[in-house]
């Protein structure tokens, strides 16, 4: 049998029964690993009794203040041999239910604030057997079992349980974020799902911070990482900046993920300097660009701690960098270097190599690892070319191979046949003491074809006008890289990894 995610929760429950593995930071509710183990075991019985089979389809919309129940179910969804479905719970019944026909989801398993969305999805999900809810049951649906408790779906016996699966069956099926069209569902199997292999560490009792939505390729990361690392998942369903900042200075975790807009929502803070962020020696960063004044300020708060900023996708899946703590300061913007077996290559328009220091599309090599969208050949045939995956992302490499990410390909704005990287003016306008968040984006031009534009929050008490910030920027960027076009915003539209969705910027 293959090397599965939930054998981590049971080495853990066999050897730390008793310890907390997780913990809602909001609520004070925990699971010790026994426990989570033991509710798995008995869901995953019932699934298998209620039809369920090997490679089966089932969805997991369960909202962040239910962190719990979605942990039990993404483990007994394995242990049944299923493949779990991950879905956001921010989408409307129109996107739920193009999302699920397409995994062709036969069981879903869902919280008591997403259960109407679910409902009203429902009549275009003909393959939907079953839905087990946190909730109470619609009295239209009592008695027809199509629609069953959450408190009734388990069996009496916990003892371990596992449908056997091999590395080449499906585990999850992760749908995009849709920032660039409608979502493609990720095939990820279970020879190819773990950053981390499976062990048993030396149990520390510590605590790994966590926010990120758990449907998000970087929140599911966060059900058995911690584990593997000999911490504790404390886990904030919710993003709030004055929350994070009680979490570390009273639970002291030594480990925390932030995506770039919760790096600047904290730095934004007046809370920010004076913050006992001296427990923390591990903060890896991820899922966006981030400006480097941003990553200088973090390093500078923490200097006892490792701070990273990654690269990742969900098509890439178990393929990451690296940056050597001694490359820091020499390699600034890097997100450091690809772990062998992977490799990355630059190239052009046409396909051809670019030499070090070209800007270009970022291809991904990642042997025996390669993933696939799932019921979609002619999209997978798109982007994985030759056993390499065509990221959208536009990057560089230096000389020694340490990556530097340059934005995507759809946020090169043409501004009368110059090219201007979005990311690069975005990083400008982080440097003005005023501004919390900027986005730029291509704006219509009826003779330069795209203009530059930029959409500004005010750090709060702030002020900046348009002039100011065309002035700031012209200091610091060529002049056709200088946005024409302002727009100042309470908060920037975001997907649920946040990251900017552009499309949705007003006056687009």
């Amino acid at each position: 049998m293959a090397d599965l995610l939930p054998d981590q929760l049971r080495l853990m429950a066999e050897h730390h029964a008793d310890e907390i593995g997780f913990t809602n930071v909001a609520t004070d509710e925990s699971l010790t690993f026994g426990e989570w183990d033991r509710r798995s075991n008995r869901l995953a019985r019932w699934l298998v009794a209620r039809g369920v089979a090997k490679g089966d389809r089932v969805a997991i919309l369960i909202p962040p203040e239910e962190p719990d129940r979605f942990l039990i179910a993404y483990a007994a969804v394995h242990k049944a041999g299923a493949a779990a479905v991950p879905t956001s719970t921010r989408l409307v019944a129109r996107e739920l239910a193009f999302v699920l026909a397409h995994a062709g989801a036969t069981v879903a398993l869902t919280g008591t604030s997403t259960l109407p969305t679910l409902l009203a999805a429902r009549p275009d999900l003909p393959e939907l057997r079953t839905v087990v809810t946190t909730g109470p049951i619609p009295a239209d649906d009592a008695g027809t079992g199509h629609v069953v408790a959450w408190d009734d779906a388990v069996v009496d016996d916990d003892s371990p349980f596992q449908v056997p699966v091999d590395g080449s069956d499906l585990a999850d099926v992760m749908y995009t974020s849709g920032t660039t069209g409608r979502p493609k569902g990720v095939v990820v199997r279970h020879g190819n799902i773990a950053m981390i292999p499976n062990g048993l560490p030396r149990w520390s009792g510590r605590g790994w911070l966590h926010a990120s939505p758990m449907f998000t390729f970087a929140g599911i990361a966060s059900a058995y990482n911690p584990m593997k690392l000999g911490l504790t998942l404390l886990y904030l369903p919710r993003f709030d900046v004055d929350a994070w900042f009680d979490a570390v200075e009273q639970r002291r975790p030594s480990a925390t993920f932030l995506v770039p807009a919760m790096a600047e929502l904290l730095l934004a803070s007046p809370r920010f300097e004076g913050a006992d962020l001296s427990s923390i020696t591990l903060c890896p960063l991820g899922s966006a660009p981030l400006a480097p004044t941003t990553f200088d300020a973090l390093r500078a708060k923490l200097p006892q701690a490792m701070v990273s900023n990654s690269w990742g996708m969900t098509e890439a899946g178990p393929a990451f960098c690296i940056m050597p703590p001694d490359q820091v300061d020499k390699r600034v913007g890097s997100v450091g270097m690809p772990v062998p077996p992977v490799q990355f290559r630059i190239v052009d328009a046409d396909g051809h190599e670019l030499p070090p220091g070209t800007v270009g599309e970022l291809l991904v090599h990642n042997p025996g690892r390669e993933r696939e969208y799932f019921n979609d050949p002619d999209a997978t045939a798109r982007t994985w070319q030759d056993g390499w995956l065509h990221t959208g992302d536009l990057a560089e490499l230096d000389e020694d191979g340490f990556l530097y990410l340059r934005g995507r390909e759809k946020d090169v704005i043409i501004r009368g046949g110059n090219n201007v990287h979005a990311t690069d003016v975005e990083s400008v306008l982080y440097e003005h003491p005023a501004v919390q968040e900027a986005a730029v984006a291509a704006v219509p031009h009826a003779v330069l074809g795209e203009d530059v534009g930029a959409w500004v929050v005010l750090a709060p008490g702030a002020t900046a006008t348009a002039d100011e910030l065309r002035a700031f920027c012209a200091e610091r960027l060529s002049d056709y890289k200088t946005p024409r076009s302002w727009t100042f915003l309470d908060e920037l539209p975001r997907n649920a990894t946040g990251k900017v969705v552009k499309r949705d910027l007003p006056g687009r």
